[in-house]
């Protein structure tokens, strides 16, 4: 009978180990599912995603800029995001769980204006991706065309066609906070670690501007329809699986806007817009439709280079 050489189980020995440590994180890892879904506009996730989006609709903060061919403006604005309350958060599984939706109280971005002849102004736009309580956007660009169809006697109509990708991304399932916690009142789903969460912002519409003169300002109304293709994207890891859902979500919505804008000085200007979105929604499987709206009062700060 042959006798092994003991480096050769020595050698045998760590072969194993090392197939054991790889065989072993696979073999527990949690399973995944996908409970992937193509919502109704009125189901509470549904709602909440319009919701979210519409904090962040390309507006047109007045009339289109007369801007002469290669001539540009510039502007930064802020819109202040509403918070909501408990029971509004009870969105997920149609209307069960309770989502950690307040997290930024306030959207921002940067556009860029210029002139490209016969009237028409091109804007582009960009959100920069500062974190705010552990959320931040991604990628998250819009652009729009439109010119001045009407300038007569200090009254003007402006028609433009806008749109907007990217997306945001944040713990809003699972919270870091309660990552670990065994209390069963507090965390009821099993979040076991922060979720990573994601948002897709996409929409695309077009407006028409009615403007005018009055009292020292340039007023505005700005009425809107917008096809929004939203997506949410879940990686939640709960009790011992970990949840990879993708819940999608089509629409056309309808906004409305009015604001006031006054010149600073020769390049300068700043403005003030309150934008207001009709919502409906039904909290709960064969509850009533709930008509629950987005509204929000914004600034923006513009430059004009001459």
């Amino acid at each position: 009978m042959c006798r092994s050489h003991p480096i050769e189980a020595a050698a045998i020995a760590t072969l194993f180990g090392s197939l054991l440590a790889c065989v072993a994180p696979a073999a527990l890892a949690a399973p995944v599912v996908h409970n992937d879904e193509s919502l109704a506009s009125d189901r509470p996730e549904a709602w909440a995603m319009t919701w979210v989006a519409a904090s962040t609709f390309f507006t047109a903060f007045g009339s289109t800029p007369s801007l002469d061919r290669g001539r540009f403006a510039a502007a930064a604005e802020l819109g202040a995001v509403p918070r909501l309350s408990a029971d509004d958060q009870r969105v997920g599984f149609d209307g069960v769980k309770q989502e950690d939706l307040n997290r930024s109280p306030v959207f921002g971005r940067l556009r860029v204006m210029a002139g490209i002849g016969d009237g028409w102004v091109a804007e582009i736009a960009w959100t920069p991706p500062l974190e705010i309580d552990r959320a931040k956007p991604r990628d998250l660009f819009a652009a729009a065309i439109g010119r001045r169809v009407l300038d007569r006697g200090g009254a003007t109509l402006s028609l433009r066609a806008f749109g907007q990708h990217g997306e945001a991304e944040g713990d809003i399932t699972c919270p870091a906070r309660l990552a670990e916690v065994n209390d069963p009142v507090r965390n009821p789903y099993g979040c076991r670690a922060a979720s990573d969460d994601r948002i897709a912002l996409d929409y695309y519409g077009v407006d028409a501007v009615a403007g005018w003169s009055a009292v020292g300002w340039i007023w505005h109304v700005d009425v809107a329809a917008v096809r929004t293709e939203l997506a949410v994207d879940v990686d939640a890891l709960t009790f011992d699986v970990r949840d990879r859902s993708r819940l999608t979500s089509r629409s056309i919505v309808p906004w409305i806007a009015a604001g006031a804008s006054r010149a600073l000085d020769a390049r300068w200007r700043i403005g003030v817009e309150a934008l207001y979105v009709p919502l409906d929604v039904r909290r709960g499987v064969g509850a009533a439709r709930r008509y629950d709206p987005f509204a929000t009062a914004r600034v923006q700060l513009r430059y004009r280079f001459d």
